[in-house]
């Protein structure tokens, strides 16, 4: 079966960064758009950014362009989400999934055109 484990969560101060990882295993990790989503306590899923197949293709929320990055390496069959300058607003739950169909692009940023989950990383930003 297709797992998705994301890592790399944990208390983080405001100003500060931090990196999250995202392993996959039992997927074509390499035929596949990801995407990174985070949930907010009291809020709905909403978009992060995402990367394409190949990896040259990425997309970003505005909230989080110039400060987040994401990346992949296909080979470690890894998804990864950069994180700098956190603030308090960007606390949640941070969640990696892959695309329902093989070789999208643009890849989508709507949650349910997403088919794996991971279960998430909480990432709590303190002032």
């Amino acid at each position: 079966q297709v797992q998705l484990v994301e890592s790399g969560g944990g208390v983080v101060q405001a100003g500060d960064s931090l990196s999250l990882s995202c392993a996959a295993s039992g997927l074509a990790f390499e035929m596949y758009g990801m995407g990174w989503f985070r949930q907010a306590p009291g809020k709905e899923r909403e978009f992060v950014a995402a990367i394409s197949w190949t990896g040259r293709r990425t997309y970003y929320a505005d909230s989080v362009q110039g400060r987040f990055t994401i990346s992949r390496d296909n080979a470690k069959k890894t998804l990864y989400l950069q994180m700098n300058s956190l603030t308090p607003e960007a606390t949640a739950v941070y969640y990696c999934a892959s695309d329902f169909r093989a070789f999208r692009v643009p890849v989508p940023q709507e949650p349910h055109e997403y088919r794996n989950w991971g279960p998430g990383a909480p990432v709590p930003v303190s002032s």
